[in-house]
């Protein structure tokens, strides 16, 4: 059939390709002043709006300016970190680019699907997802338009139908002419497989919940101080004098520096993973890779190598022996050969075979197992002895000395008769052993799954030092032990999507690696689904990270990059709960003990401003890789933060006592204690950022800059009486030496706690 289209030549290609231009749609421009206005609505910015809008009403005009300067950089930072987030996957997406099989100067070749122009011949095969228009001219498929219709049943199409880009093949196989690329297709966005706007991850999620711990905190001690200045014998004007403090305090609370930090850890992870060899599809692929505690492995193409060889071959019929391996040779796929199609044209090859012309061909596929071509008067069948057998029903008493443990069967049947079958190996990769030994060590369970049989699979587990059971996928249920299961034989693409779920049933993190069309479901299920480098379109779209290299040292990057997020956002997390909870508890206590709140209005502001650089920065800070699976536990990070909180609030509240006590004045102590706050914050970002003592170790230069630039900007502020009222050398030099004390004592408690976690 294929004999009757042809496609360009390559000089016609080059010169439609200068006409049209590459493949590609125009990607809509990014509106930087409508993500900004959308950052004015949301839970953050109302509070903050809240604030400002009271602030205006009691007159406090300064501080209502420093509200709304913090409101708009609130809004202008996310809306740019947006956009360098974007930029940062739009990158990484252009080399997810699908590529297409097409005839070019009558050969088949696989391009760039940017390259395609009209006018090209392209085969199709399930799992493709279409790169431009196409109108079919032979075969028939059946393809999902949910992409560009929103109905979710297939769509048949036959000769002379239509068939649109950004569309998936599900069913069938054909061949098809190009009529329109890139801007003049229908969808107009057929090549990014990046999904830009994934649902949040685990993480995400629950440092979401962190807002509510600080509000439910600040609402707590709001309360506490509206009664008390009750019982103290304050009056309405009292309070309506307190309202701009106690807006500040719930201001201070809003993490507005979040979804920065978040957005900056996660892309610059992307873009470190981009240039080790692995592209991020999903964002909360990379965060939910720190929590990972089990691995589900292909073994094909993972463990061994992506390339099988031939390794026997046993005639079984009465042809002579060329002429079965000839006919063999006619049902490899000539326009979309996979692993096992080139391993038996290569040892065709190698024995001088001839090629065969073939009258009509039908690709592989799951449902039946095996491909099929119609040549020379015969109907040629290759593929799964499993499935062969069933229509030879004599094949089992042919094969009767053939070593099937050897490694992969190939048979073949002549006119429904087996004629013959192919054993094939794959060779374990150099750096399968090691690897696997790493995601051990890192307290990753792989569990090596293959559609081998159970004796084949046992084989490469030994080699690769797999210990455990491997058992039948027909012998898998509740009661199997997971502890000690090592690998599973028999798996057929169908099972891998209970597999996955069952798993996480159990409580595991699952990360799943594959390449096929059916692997997809399971891929998009799995925590981390890794599509590796040679995966069908569909695959990759479906998964979260993609593999550029073969093997499985990629995958301990991935681990990495999730650990270093984790890391970061769990500096950010105890920073943020500590320094909050301080401050408020300061200033509570502070009111309740001496009837006045000890920090000016203006300093307030001015420190949540500072605190929010600092953690912003944290997204790009130096971190240490852990060699378990972590555990996000928000009660005992609470619980952490909170007591960290309360060592610094007991030292300010003696520090505070002390100066009242001995005749500092009140806007003095107001000033120092400012600074002691500051100072605290920056010293809590050290203590968290690293399991040694703080004194030990040194944040990265954008952490460590900003943070010299805000102590310096306080020193300056304190000491020229800047929006606070102006301090002595004596009494700075006080307050350094009384935050630093605090942070050594605090540390040698806390780091022997957060080693033992």
């Amino acid at each position: 059939m294929s004999e009757k289209f042809h496609g360009l030549t390559q000089a016609e290609a080059d010169k439609r390709l200068k006409e049209d231009g590459l493949n590609e749609a125009p990607e809509p421009e990014y509106n930087f002043f409508k993500e900004f206005l959308s950052k004015l609505w949301n839970l953050s910015a109302w509070v903050l709006e809240g604030a400002l809008i009271l602030e205006c009403i009691l007159g406090k005009w300064i501080q209502s300016l420093f509200v709304l300067l913090m409101l708009l950089f609130a809004a202008f930072n996310g809306a740019s970190k947006k956009k360098q987030s974007r930029r940062v996957l739009n990158t990484i997406s252009h080399k997810l680019t699908p590529k297409v099989a097409v005839e070019r100067d009558g050969k088949w070749i696989k391009i760039d699907s940017k390259q395609l122009v009209r006018g090209d011949l392209i085969s199709l095969q399930r799992g493709d997802v279409l790169a431009a228009d196409v109108k079919m001219v032979s075969g028939k498929i059946a393809c999902d338009e949910s992409s560009i219709t929103g109905e979710s049943k297939p769509v048949k199409k036959n000769i002379d139908d239509t068939a649109y880009a950004g569309t998936t093949v599900v069913e069938g196989d054909g061949l098809a002419i190009v009529t329109a690329t890139g801007k003049d297709s229908r969808s107009g966005k057929t090549i990014n497989l990046i999904n830009n706007s994934a649902a949040p991850g685990h993480l995400q999620q629950l440092l979401t919940k962190i807002i509510y711990y600080l509000c439910l905190l600040d609402g707590v001690l709001t309360l506490v101080i509206i009664i008390a200045s009750f019982f103290k014998g304050g009056n309405f004007d009292t309070f309506i004098n307190m309202l701009p403090f106690l807006a500040m305090m719930f201001i201070a609370s809003i993490p507005v520096a979040m979804p920065s930090t978040f957005a900056l850890s996660n892309s610059f992870e992307a873009t470190r993973l981009s240039k080790e060899g692995v592209l991020t599809a999903d964002l909360t692929g990379i965060q939910d890779a720190a929590n990972l505690n089990l691995l589900l492995l292909d073994k094909t193409g993972t463990i061994t190598e992506n390339k099988t060889a031939v390794a026997s071959w046993s005639d079984l019929s009465d042809l002579p022996d060329k002429d079965v391996l000839a006919l063999a040779g006619s049902a490899t796929d000539k326009r979309n050969a996979g692993i096992i199609d080139i391993a038996i044209d290569e040892y065709l090859k190698e024995n001088n075979i001839p090629v065969m012309d073939v009258e009509h061909f039908t690709p592989f596929t799951s449902d039946t197992g095996y491909s099929m071509a119609e040549v020379d008067g015969h109907n040629v069948k290759l593929g799964s002895f499993k499935q062969l057998s069933l229509i030879d029903k004599n094949a089992n008493e042919a094969v009767e000395g053939i070593n099937f443990k050897a490694g992969r069967s190939v048979a073949v049947l002549i006119d429904d008769k087996l004629a013959g079958v192919f054993i094939l190996q794959d060779k374990v990769r150099k750096d399968s052993k090691a690897a696997l030994a790493e995601l051990k060590k890192r307290g990753v369970r792989p569990i090596m799954l293959t559609g081998d049989n159970q004796r084949t699979a046992a084989a490469v587990a030994e080699q690769v030092d797999l210990t455990g059971n491997v058992i039948s996928i027909h012998d898998f249920d509740e009661s199997t032990d997971i502890d000690e299961l090592a690998g599973i034989a028999d798996v057929l693409p169908e099972d891998k999507l209970k597999m996955v779920k069952f798993f996480q049933e159990k409580g595991y993190i699952v990360g799943m690696t594959g390449d096929g069309v059916n692997d997809s479901p399971a891929l998009k299920q799995a925590e981390v689904g890794i599509a590796v480098s040679n995966a069908a379109d569909v695959a990759k779209r479906s998964s979260k990270m993609v593999l550029l290299d073969d093997g499985l040292s990629s995958i301990v990057k991935i681990l990495d990059a999730g650990h270093r997020v984790y890391q970061r956002m769990t500096t950010w997390s105890l920073a943020k709960l500590a320094r909050t909870a301080e401050l408020t508890m300061l200033l509570t206590f502070g009111y309740l003990f001496f009837n006045y709140i000890p920090m000016a209005l203006n300093a307030m502001v001015i420190y949540t401003i500072m605190n929010n650089m600092v953690t912003m920065m944290i997204g790009t800070d130096r971190t240490h890789i852990t060699y378990k699976p972590e555990n996000w536990n928000m009660a005992r990070l609470a619980k952490i933060a909170f007591s960290l909180a309360a060592g610094w609030t007991v030292i300010g509240i003696a520090f505070f006592s002390y100066l009242n006590m001995h005749g500092w004045s009140h806007n003095s102590i107001s000033t120092m204690v400012y600074v002691y706050l500051v100072l605290s914050a920056m010293l809590i970002v050290l203590i968290t950022r690293t399991r040694k003592y703080f004194w030990q170790d040194y944040p990265s230069k954008l952490v460590g800059i900003v943070q010299i630039a805000d102590v310096a900007l306080t020193f300056i502020l304190a000491l020229c009486g800047l929006a606070m009222a102006q301090i002595s050398w004596q009494n700075l030099l006080i307050t350094v030496v009384v935050a630093l004390i605090a942070a050594i004592i605090i540390d040698l408690i806390y780091q022997p706690v957060m080693k033992n976690r």
